[in-house]
């Protein structure tokens, strides 16, 4: 069994070949051919550990461990802890452990990039990125690699938070959160928020919103979700209460949510006028992990990287 650190896992993350694993597991997810029951999640006293498999067929067999309990350095933050483990989906033997915080990191980045990709108005000219904690951080360094002519702009309660993240991005500045909203054709929401952040007054004619925080409450305020065409990774993100649906789809018809994956696998159009504003609501789903574990495997066999275990 290959066992990976969290420096050799993130190392393992290629982001085109992730994008690629990632599209395949969505649509998969969208035609029914994943196996991946709704997570559960045990509580302890300071917080909660989440556990979720996944089959994916062709890409392998998964279950991520990770742990969500407060961050003492970072009133008002949480932090995720944990392992993936991949297994052999023909007979079962364990192939490889590795650090579940990059996997999440990465992968929920590379999730809401392709969302943007497939549902934002042609020729974004601004791109908003909400939060200044590691998912944004995740998601900046991600429209750095593969935009960096696109402006960006960081908007955070902590302006010097927002300045610090902002410097990572060769065209990005920061502002308010109302500052980055306005005036922005994406808005992508990678906060802790226990209440909605963004509002709907703020978001510009045809945006598109995409929310990967709310963990612990709603990201998005109800205006928002209500005006918005929805797409999710599934559609228990409707069905499902938290923490596996999503705080802000509560109570809403199973109908209005279309997946990902039947747009990216073009049996939904997606945008369907420039006027649209379209939200995409991440919950994650194992399926993106069993994704991201493939490639984290394959590429770490490649490179040599990682210990080898006997169990």
């Amino acid at each position: 069994m290959l066992v990976l650190d969290a420096a050799q896992t993130r190392a393992s993350l290629d982001p085109d070949r992730l994008a690629e694993a990632l599209t395949v597991a969505l649509i998969a997810v969208a035609r029914g051919t994943a196996s991946a029951p709704p997570r559960v999640a045990a509580q302890a006293p300071a917080g909660l550990l989440g556990v979720m498999p996944a089959h994916v067929p062709g890409l392998g067999l998964a279950a991520k461990l990770v742990s969500v309990f407060a961050d003492p350095a970072h009133t008002g933050r949480s932090s995720h802890r944990g392992v993936v483990a991949l297994f052999d989906e023909q007979d079962g033997r364990p192939l490889a452990v590795m650090d579940a915080g990059s996997v999440t990191a990465v992968r929920t980045a590379a999730t809401a990039t392709l969302a943007m990709r497939a549902l934002a108005p042609p020729g974004a000219a601004r791109i908003a990125v909400l939060g200044t904690g590691v998912q944004a951080t995740e998601q900046l360094g991600l429209l750095a690699r593969q935009d960096p002519a696109t402006p960006v702009v960081v908007g955070g309660r902590d302006p010097g938070r927002a300045r610090a993240l902002a410097a990572r991005h060769p065209q990005a500045t920061a502002d308010s959160i109302e500052g980055a909203v306005r005036g922005s054709d994406v808005v992508l929401c990678c906060t802790g928020a226990r209440e909605p952040v963004l509002c709907r007054a703020w978001l510009a004619e045809g945006a598109h919103v995409g929310s990967v925080g709310g963990s612990h409450g709603p990201e998005l305020d109800p205006e928002t979700v209500r005006d918005g065409s929805l797409f999710v990774e599934w559609t228990g993100a409707v069905t499902s209460s938290p923490p596996a649906g999503a705080h802000e789809l509560q109570g809403c018809p199973p109908e209005r949510a279309t997946m990902l994956g039947t747009v990216l696998h073009d049996s939904h159009p997606g945008r369907r006028h420039p006027g649209e504003l379209t939200v995409f609501k991440s919950t994650g789903h194992a399926a993106l992990d069993v994704a991201a574990a493939a490639v984290v495997y394959a590429s770490a066999r490649e490179r040599r990287l990682g210990t080898h275990l006997a169990l």
